[in-house]
């Protein structure tokens, strides 16, 4: 009786300790919740994806590449002034930093995700996939709707 009265005090305190314990990430993937991801209509060619990129975790992650079933390729893009005083967006060295309890906002004019050599017309109401890939080599998919966008006609530098 004594074996089992101590078993039952120890299973007990497991459960007790597993029930408190707070679960950390294990991957920069985990940390990470995407909103708000919409991706600009298209016919053929380049657009831009936009979203929210949260990171929940305590620690930095870093988004290094992105992948589409509806492009061949995709960058990093950010916007900077050129020589002459325009604006042109470039591939971003690095990827994109989010800080701990941060939120990345990827918007038209700013950072986004360059889609390049769109595979198939990208109409409005639409719902395509984009994959992150995060410093640690972790991956996460999101869904991203096709909208109609007139504005942020960057040029392309380089």
């Amino acid at each position: 009786m004594k074996i089992l009265t101590t078993t039952l005090i120890a299973l007990s305190s497991l459960a007790l300790l597993a029930g408190c314990s707070t679960e950390t990430p294990s991957t920069e993937a985990d940390s990470v919740t995407v909103r708000e991801a919409w991706v600009k209509a298209t016919d053929t060619g380049m657009t831009s994806a936009f979203a929210e990129i949260q990171n929940t975790g305590d620690t930095q992650v870093r988004v290094v590449s992105a992948a589409s079933p509806v492009s061949t390729m995709m960058e990093l893009h950010e916007i900077v002034s050129a020589a002459d005083g325009s604006m042109v967006m470039k591939p971003k060295e690095g990827g994109f930093t989010v800080a701990a309890e941060q939120t990345k906002i990827l918007q038209a004019g700013g950072d986004h995700l360059m889609l390049m050599d769109v595979t198939s017309p990208l109409t409005p109401g639409v719902d395509t996939d984009i994959t992150l890939t995060f410093e640690d080599g972790s991956s996460s998919t999101f869904t991203a709707q096709v909208r109609e966008f007139a504005g942020a006609e960057e040029n392309y530098g380089g």
